[in-house]
């Protein structure tokens, strides 16, 4: 193999036990094809051959953290390809691994790659936190809906608006139940303490990370969102100055309509739901029950008067984002301040 001094363009496939890895020249002629078995050392000796700072883009797959350290490490400028951006590779008659790489290569080095935001060790970190935090309420909320249904086979009525509050816990404790389904509460009941336990926990080390971040106490004074919804925000958004606008920030959470535009012909449908699942779940909740008389809560109910409550809430949790935009680019929100008597 000839050596080639140029700036060179690397695409990884990477995949959970072993990576394809192409080189190619800045005319998209083809230098090296590998496949190794995923190992930060394997992987820096081939991006070694790649000359200095090689432009490397792989896709945000499962697992990409590690391939990305390695590659910057190894003085890599590293590109994440998004994987909406690249489904048309689905379309190929013949799709491998290898032809996956080079197209990746091929689509950075013409300026075409759709681009996905690496955040860095620190954010990931915190978002390791949050995620499992919110995955946890999730399990507690599958144990609670058990609960609900293994009643539901005994025919009890649960007259109570929270089962799981005082007068819940009291019906629960006295409650005559075959074995086998009251055995199935009672475990049920034993995880819902463990996962009490493991929420406070990981909550606290959020607030622990969070606690001199002024973007996170700026965000807890709009009404409706407190520590747990403000964590959310700044975690998943990350780095603010990559969004220009609130509109921008919006978009990427998937709070704005779709839009398909075909000569005089304009459709716009329902939100795109393209980005953090976990910043529509925040802004959303946000908004639920906000008094009648704050600024957000007026907009989910006048739009709700005329388009129904899902439409209300979801204009009233787009608005609420821009609200946290503001928030964490200025450290206030001048539009939620009350204007002084003159």
């Amino acid at each position: 193999m000839e050596a080639y001094g140029g700036q060179q363009f690397v695409g990884i496939d990477l995949h959970r036990r072993r990576s394809v890895i192409v080189r190619t020249t800045a005319d998209g002629e083809l230098l090296e094809s590998v496949r190794i078995v995923n190992d930060p050392d394997r992987l820096t000796e081939v991006i070694a051959r790649a000359g200095e700072v090689p432009e490397v883009v792989l896709e945000a797959t499962y697992g990409w953290y590690w391939a990305v350290d390695a590659l910057q490490a190894a003085g890599a400028r590293v590109h994440l390809a998004h994987p909406l951006g690249v489904k048309a590779f689905a379309y190929r008659r013949v799709k491998n691994d290898v032809r996956d790489a080079i197209d990746l290569a091929d689509l950075l080095r013409m300026g075409r790659l759709p681009e996905a935001w690496i955040a860095p060790p620190a954010t990931r970190e915190l978002r390791e936190l949050v995620r499992h935090r919110a995955k946890l309420v999730t399990l507690r909320s599958h144990a609670k809906a058990e609960i609900h249904a293994v009643l539901a086979k005994c025919g009890i009525q649960v007259l109570m608006s929270d089962l799981f509050g005082v007068a819940g816990t009291e019906l629960l404790g006295r409650l005559q139940l075959p074995a086998p389904y009251a055995a199935r509460i009672g475990s049920l009941r034993r995880l819902m303490e463990l996962l009490d336990f493991e929420i406070d926990v990981f909550a606290r080390l959020t607030r622990g990370r969070l606690a001199s971040d002024p973007g996170y106490r700026a965000v807890q004074a709009i009404p409706g969102i407190g520590p747990i919804l403000g964590a959310v925000f700044v975690a998943e958004i990350g780095d603010l100055t990559r969004f220009a606008t609130a509109t921008q920030l919006t978009s990427w959470a998937g709070l704005t309509p779709k839009h398909h535009e075909s000569d005089t012909h304009v459709h716009r449908g329902r939100i795109t739901k393209q980005g953090s699942r976990l910043v529509r779940w925040a802004a959303v909740e946000s908004v639920q029950l906000l008094p009648k008389t704050t600024t957000v809560g007026q907009v989910r109910d006048r739009i709700a008067s005329r388009r129904g409550r899902n439409i209300g809430v979801v204009a009233a949790a787009r608005r609420q984002l821009e609200y946290v935009y503001y928030a964490l680019r200025d450290h206030h929100v001048r539009a939620l301040r009350t204007p002084t008597a003159a």
